[in-house]
């Protein structure tokens, strides 16, 4: 019996592509039958919000934080030509005409696979993000369950 395979990526951006190559590798990993985590921090929080306002009592740097990044994987914009907007709007027009999978049924596909997703608890508290605001069925842990993972791992990214 082999020993299984691990993966683990820090999802440091919270740009649409980016967030978007995590997310097929992390899925691409699973289905090969590795234990995977995805441990989000700083802007690669965005790809863990709700696309809904929640209500949440905030102080206010707070709230300007809550109001300048975007609501959910689908409002990330790209790393680069994002155009004011349009870049993504043109890139996701591309991936539909390909049959490419969009980023939220990516996340979908691996909570499914059971990837771990963990939210950056640090992160949060500077950030002012709350568990409410954040995907259902996700982890909240600090850097040293990421590394506890991460030294176990035979494929460690940074994204």
């Amino acid at each position: 019996m082999s020993e299984k395979k691990k993966t683990t990526i820090v999802l440091f951006s919270g740009d649409y592509d980016k967030a978007m190559a995590a997310y097929i590798i992390a899925n691409g990993a699973a289905a090969y039958d590795h234990e995977v985590t995805i441990f989000h921090t700083f802007w690669g929080l965005n790809a863990l919000r709700k696309d809904a306002q929640v209500p949440v009592k905030k102080g206010i740097l707070e709230k300007m934080f809550g109001k300048m990044m975007p609501k959910g994987t689908d409002k990330m914009g790209l790393s680069k030509m994002n155009y004011l907007g349009m870049g993504p709007k043109m890139i996701k027009s591309v991936m539909k005409k390909h049959n490419a999978v969009p980023l939220p049924q990516l996340v979908e596909m691996a909570q499914e696979q059971d990837v771990r997703l963990i939210a950056c608890t640090m992160t949060m508290d500077l950030l002012g993000l709350q568990k409410e605001e954040l995907l259902d069925g996700i982890d909240y842990a600090g850097v040293a369950a990421y590394i506890g993972d991460a030294e176990e791992g035979n494929v460690n990214l940074f994204i």
